[in-house]
């Protein structure tokens, strides 16, 4: 099972910004900041943008997807 990771937490802190603030400047609520650090969100590639340019870090640094080869038996 494939699952998108992301440092936005981390980067987010290293920036000094809350998430409401992070939020202000991309245009989202605080909620979806929150959703998308505790992975419960995969933003839309606009979002990822934004993300990227507002927390001066590259789409790599910030995202990446994890692979999961376990199939449970």
């Amino acid at each position: 099972m494939e699952k998108v990771r992301n440092r936005i937490k981390i980067a987010r802190v290293e920036k000094g910004l809350t998430q409401e603030e992070l939020a202000e400047k991309i245009g989202v609520t605080r909620q979806t900041i929150g959703l998308i650090e505790k992975e419960q969100y995969n933003p839309t590639i606009t979002l990822c943008l934004n993300l990227s340019r507002v927390l001066d870090k590259t789409l790599d640094q910030l995202f990446w997807m994890e692979v999961n080869d376990y199939d449970g038996k």
